[in-house]
């Protein structure tokens, strides 16, 4: 296997510290007599243990080995696969390189395990290339990545050659794209020094827009802009503004889900952490996708400047702002800013001349944003509709319009006013105790 990995030249950049250099090293030393045997196979069974762990968490099954080595191929980003998902397949003398690393995993692949384990007296390698997982609930493992790599393992199983190999390779990028950006739809930022910046948010809502009921005008609005930016026309910062429960967030869960596959990704961040605005474009600006930096439930006390680092970020005063970037907030707040009695005084006695000024730079923090649209709440016959359209979807709930509307009506007094989230709350109950 060292043989092998030594060659690689485009995927040179797979770290040293990975399952397949360190395998790699191990079966050096059993390929060249030069090791002792007790401590080689517990060293293999620290790395089977780490292959486990990756099966784990990303819901692998039958083949490991293969699952893996399709993970390490979809996940490596390099100036090959970064140019693959935005061109697909490529001209140039690269190709050389890169079908000298295809050969190399196709090798990978087809490797016979079956000599070190004879002379080891193991097992391992047999079991996870016939591997059968433990059946797990969507939330337990990353979904999103896992169909992706499994349908990619399968697709170089089937290869014959190293130039088929390429063609789905390649096709994956540019299908995928590649990297934690290509297989994953969201992101959040980590304040573990020991893990990358931005990481995948692994459970997300299957919610479409379908999913809320009305707000016609409002969702219009949201897919005509989504819509202009991921076709890679002009569109504008978004501010979803409006009483809590009518479905701001998940109008931007939904629109994400929508146009996913279009390339939208969404970066989710609350407003302490709009210091690293900068940061978060400097790692994007440049990748074959468009980025929706998401703030949900936005607003800014008295005290707090964060909203001075957003505002840069429209304006481009923090860095030229790229055409892959927009933000999209949410807020319970029209102009974001809670103002305070002592805010609204301009008496000079005050102590602060520019009072005034401040109030103005706050409150023209929404002026910044190109779309604002308003989600209100609906009227008490409007929330019954609701109700009755999320029960239609619930083959369980056989109740009539008139015993849905006063049971809905019975909830709504105990649990304040009309809205799709209390709507929600009460199908969510008549299910609970069906």
């Amino acid at each position: 296997m060292h043989h092998l990995t030594s060659k690689l030249i485009v995927y040179k950049n797979i770290s040293n510290n990975s399952i397949l250099y360190q395998l790699s090293k191990l079966f050096k030393q059993y390929e060249t007599n030069d090791y002792n045997k007790e401590e080689l196979i517990n060293n293999i069974y620290i790395q089977i243990n780490r292959l486990l762990n990756i099966a784990t968490e990303y819901g692998f099954n039958k083949n490991l080995w293969h699952n893996y080595l399709s993970f390490l191929l979809a996940t490596v980003e390099n100036p090959f696969t970064l140019v693959s998902e935005k061109i697909g397949p490529q001209d140039g003398t690269v190709n050389q390189f890169a079908k000298n690393d295809f050969k190399i995993f196709k090798e990978l692949f087809d490797y016979d395990f079956r000599n070190i384990e004879q002379d080891l007296n193991i097992n391992c390698f047999s079991v996870i290339e016939n591997y059968h997982a433990i059946i797990k609930k969507d939330q337990f493992y990353n979904k999103e990545v896992s169909l992706k790599i499994q349908e990619l393992s399968e697709n170089i199983e089937n290869t014959k050659n190293t130039d088929e190999l390429y063609a789905v390779v390649t096709n994956f990028y540019k299908k995928y794209g590649v990297g934690k950006f290509g297989l994953n739809r969201a992101f959040r930022i980590s304040h573990n020094p020991d893990k990358e910046f931005l990481i995948p948010i692994t459970s997300l809502d299957d919610v479409t827009l379908d999913d809320l009921i009305g707000y016609e005008i409002q969702k219009e609005q949201l897919i005509n802009n989504t819509e202009s930016f991921v076709n890679g026309n002009k569109a504008n910062n978004v501010l979803l503004y409006g009483d809590a429960g009518t479905g701001k967030s998940t109008s931007i869960k939904a629109i994400l889900n929508q146009y996913y596959l279009q390339g939208l990704r969404i970066i989710e961040i609350y407003k302490h952490e709009a210091k690293y605005l900068n940061k978060i474009i400097s790692q994007i600006k440049n990748r074959n996708y468009r980025f929706v930096i998401y703030m949900d439930d936005l607003s800014f006390e008295e005290s707090e400047s964060e909203y001075k680092f957003l505002k840069a970020l429209i304006e481009g005063g923090l860095e030229t702002n790229p055409d892959n970037v927009l933000i999209y907030a949410t807020s319970n707040r029209r102009h974001l800013i809670r103002e305070t009695w002592d805010e609204r005084r301009s008496d000079s006695d005050s102590g602060d001349m520019y009072r005034n000024d401040t109030i103005r730079e706050k409150l023209s923090l929404v002026d910044r944003f190109g779309v604002t649209i308003g989600y209100y709440k609906p009227n008490v016959k409007e929330y019954f509709n609701i109700v009755k359209v999320l029960a239609s979807k619930e083959p369980k709930i056989n109740k009539t319009n008139e015993e849905l509307e006063e049971g809905a009506n019975v909830w709504l007094r105990t649990h304040g006013g009309p809205s799709g989230r209390t709507a929600q709350q009460y199908i969510n109950y008549l299910l609970s105790n069906d």
